[in-house]
């Protein structure tokens, strides 16, 4: 079952979701390990410090990560449950060479998140645009649909991602 979300919470989401620093720090704790303590910035050196110290508030804030004494910063059950949510939508992404045959792996991401935000509205018109999506076959939704499960789950129980962050909220 998929539960719906206003046109303004899924896009908080989503935004929150397609962040590349985010991206970054949460595939690379899942793929490699916790990050040593002092070992961020050499971990993702392609990262400012800015983005890096957004990265990790915003990680943090959302319960997606953890600093753990001799350990360092490692990735919560939900932070595990995003980074299994990324690595469907590049996996799928990738088959089916969406949005491009080449591109960055955040760029999949965001690009997937993008493709099944109007499936999770309440609504499918906020009076804004809805962003432009190409058209995938049938064969390519019904790839989808793992993808768009997690997703509706990971917002099911996460609701404070669809909510303003601090950032938001700062401006």
């Amino acid at each position: 079952m998929i539960a719906l979300f206003t046109p303004a919470e899924v896009h908080r989401a989503v935004d929150l979701l397609a962040s590349p620093s985010l991206i970054r720090l949460i595939t690379e704790i899942d793929d490699n390990g916790s990050i040593p303590p002092r070992q961020l910035a050499g971990t993702l050196p392609d990262l400012s410090s800015h983005q890096l110290r957004r990265a990790t508030e915003e990680a943090r804030a959302h319960g997606l990560v953890r600093t753990t004494p001799g350990t360092g910063l490692e990735l919560t059950e939900t932070g595990s449950e995003l980074a299994d949510l990324y690595d469907a939508a590049a996996r799928w992404a990738r088959r089916h060479a969406y949005p491009a045959p080449v591109c960055a792996f955040s760029s999949r991401i965001r690009s997937v998140l993008d493709l099944l935000t109007p499936s999770l509205m309440t609504e499918h018109a906020d009076g804004g645009s809805q962003p432009a999506v190409r058209q995938v076959s049938a064969e390519a939704e019904a790839g989808l649909a793992r993808t768009r499960a997690l997703l509706s789950q990971w917002l099911a129980g996460n609701r404070q991602a669809t909510l303003a962050s601090q950032f938001e909220r700062a401006a």
